[in-house]
Parts: structure tokens; sequence; C-alpha cells
């Protein structure tokens, strides 16, 4: 079987993928971070009268001309509107966000105002008519559109859809992810380990992954090498209802490599399980009924590039969120020989120069088993197939672990 290039490797795993049409109802409080299911409408108009926008006198500009002399006729705050219109050849002191009193057309601003001893307010500087006046529904109005579907619940989308009445809001459902970690050799941080024993470390790693990219993570825990085993967690993944299924280890055609024949033997349509990619070659995709399939590798670095590969911008579609867009372009700090045919993604150091520009260091060593190198690495330097030797100084593009 041929090995399948990465681009379209991604591209016949996102195919298809598609937020929930069924929207979850959150509390506002609690729906930072997600993404609206549908339009949200004002439920009132704002503001919901003519307010003042600042602190002063509501007059009638005609009135208020340099040098003039008007009574006070009584007050107006926020929550305390003035009971009554505004006599003629008089002024209401007014205050922020307060509703301006009927027959009023202007603020004058208590700068350019003098409260006088005998009640009599004195005009230094006259007003413009409409200054310093809100209209009534200059911010948005009931029935209209306030915040699109698609939109991310950002801090200011927040205060917007509290502003416009929304108690609860209608957000895209997070996509279940199913982790599966597989093998007789593995035991759980904390256990005590057994000859030819290891921790099973990767699904912890993936587990965050798919968190921080919008999913609910479901744990599966782990699976030994028996088919009972497996079809005893692919019942649990489909009962929760899973999403997608990501599977760890086992997903090679050895003689122990059984999660691949437990799948298909479940009515799993396999798409592809070898990409021309290092690490990461074993990678399995698939489809059982509507929940998606991705077998990772075994091998620690290998699992987590993957992950990153295939798994963030899959849960990142299923979540309505935006693609990750985690590749930037670098220069090379170090020499690099000519690539094969298989993609590289080699863990390396980024840096920014005093110019701004990113550097990229590769680790000197890139074997996928070593967890602390992947854990230092803050990117992955690509190696398209069949790249030229890369002189130091020359650019490349990077895949951005972290910052």
């Amino acid at each position: 079987m041929a090995l399948m290039p990465v681009d379209e490797a991604l591209t016949r795993i996102l195919d298809g993928a598609a937020a929930s049409a069924e929207p979850e109802m959150l509390p506002l409080a609690e729906s930072f971070g997600r993404v609206l299911a549908r339009d949200l409408l004002a439920l009132r108009t704002h503001p919901p009268f003519p307010a003042s926008a600042m602190d002063g006198y509501a007059v009638r500009a005609q009135e208020a001309v340099a040098g003039a002399r008007l009574r006070l006729q009584g007050e107006a705050a926020a929550g305390h509107a003035f009971d009554g219109a505004l006599a003629t050849g008089s002024t209401i002191r007014i205050f922020t966000g307060a509703p301006v009193p009927e027959g009023a057309d202007a603020i004058l601003i208590q700068e350019n105002a003098e409260r006088l001893d005998d009640g009599m307010v004195l005009v230094n500087e006259a007003p413009e008519a409409g200054r310093y006046i809100r209209a009534a529904g200059v911010d948005f109005t009931e029935g209209k559109t306030g915040l699109e579907k698609g939109r991310l619940l950002d801090p200011g989308a927040i205060t917007f859809a509290a502003a416009m009445n929304h108690a609860r809001l209608p957000v895209v459902r997070k996509p279940r992810v199913a982790i599966l970690a597989t093998g007789d050799e593995l035991r759980l941080p904390g256990q005590t380990l057994g000859p030819g024993q290891i921790i099973a470390s990767n699904t912890f790693g993936v587990a965050a992954l798919a968190r921080g990219a919008g999913a609910d993570v479901i744990d599966l825990g782990i699976a030994i090498d028996r088919m009972e085993a497996l079809d005893e967690a692919l019942d649990e993944a489909i009962a929760q209802g899973a999403d997608v299924l990501v599977t760890i280890g086992g997903a090679s055609v050895g003689d122990h490599d059984l999660v691949q024949k437990a799948l298909t033997g479940r009515g799993m349509a396999l798409d592809f399980w070898k990409i021309a990619m290092r690490p990461g070659k074993p990678l399995m995709s698939g489809k059982l009924g509507a929940m998606r399939v991705l077998g990772l590798p075994g091998n620690p670095a290998s699992s987590m590039v993957c992950a990153h590969l295939f798994l963030e911008p899959l849960v990142t579609r299923l979540a309505g969120l935006p693609d990750p867009n985690r590749q930037k372009t670098a220069i090379l700090t170090k020499d690099l020989p000519e690539n094969d045919q298989r993609q590289d993604y080699l863990r390396g150091d980024l840096e920014t120069n005093a110019e701004g520009e990113l550097l990229a260091t590769p680790s000197p060593r890139q074997d996928s088993s070593l967890m602390k190198v992947f854990a230092d690495a803050r990117c992955l330097i690509i190696r398209p197939p069949f790249a030229p030797p890369a002189k130091a100084g020359s650019p490349c593009q990077v895949l951005v672990l972290r910052a």
C-alpha cells in the first residue's frame, strides 16, 4: 500500500466534519469561549429612551445661549427619571445615563455652566442641539440581529448578549472525543510497574490537546490486547455518543496489534492507515457509523505529532471554532540533510531574534520514543518529502507548539 501524503490525509480526515446542528443552551455565565449556534436577536432596544451622555443640564438649545440664566427645575439621574416636562426658561440637572426630559433637546455640560446661589444656572458656553444626547436605539433595537451564528463568545460578545437581555445562549455542542489506550504493557501514572511495563502517558497529552481544542473528553482507560477488552471499550464509546474515537497504539497489523481488526470487525469503514510522515507513519482513519475513528501510533512523539496535525483541526472543526493555524515561517539555525519520501516533523526550539524573526533549531535527538525532547520542543520543523539539503539561514516552515 502506497503511503498517503500528509495534506491528503488531513483533507480526508476533515471531509464532512462540521459543528453539530443541535445547539446546547447554556447560562450566560458559562458561555465564554463557546461558539454561537444561531443568530442572536436583541430582546430589547438600547438605549430604550433618549439618554444623556454627560453630566450637566438638560436644556432647550434655543434658550441656552451664552450668558442666559435658566431656572433650576429639578433633577434626573440614571434609574430616576424626571417626572414631567422641561418648562420654558428652565433647566434640569441631569447625570450620565439618565433619560432626557420631554422638551429638552441638548445637554449643557457642567463644565460650561455655573450654578448660582439664587437657584439659577448661568450658561457660559451655548450647547449644540442634539449634542451629548444618545438617541433611543442608537446601539441596538429589539428584534434585530445582534450577534451572528458562528461568533466566538469572547468577553465583548458576552457583554453584548447580556445587554440584549439574554440569560441563556444557544451554543455549538462540544464534540465528544473518546480516548482509548491499548496494550498489555500499559499502567496508569502512580501504579507500580512490573517487568516490561510502562506508563500510559500519551492518553493525558492527547486528552489535554482535545480539551484545549474544544472537546469534551471521555476517558475509556486502557484496553489489554484482547478482542473482548476492545469490544467492551467500543461499546462504551458508542453508548456515550462519542463523535470521535481516538485509539493509541495497536493500530498496525502485527500479531498483537488488534485495534484495526476489532474496529473493522465491528463494521468500521477503514479509509487509510499509513502516512508518508515521520514520526507517525502508522496513523489510522476510518468511520464506525457516525463516529469518526483516529488511530494514533503508540510512540509518544508520534502520537502527539499526529494529534497536533490531525486531531486538533478535526476537533476545532466539529466545535465550530477557527482552525488553529499554527504554521509559521522561520529561519533555520543549523544545516539539515536532504530528506527521503516521508514528510519530517523535527522537534526543535523556537526563538525570536532582535529583528522579530523566528529562529528554528532542530533537536539533536529525534527518536519518536523520547518524551522529554517533545516536551521541551517549541516547534516542529517541517521537511517536505525529497527536500534538498537546507543551509543554516534558509527559511523553513514550522508548526508552533508553544510560545
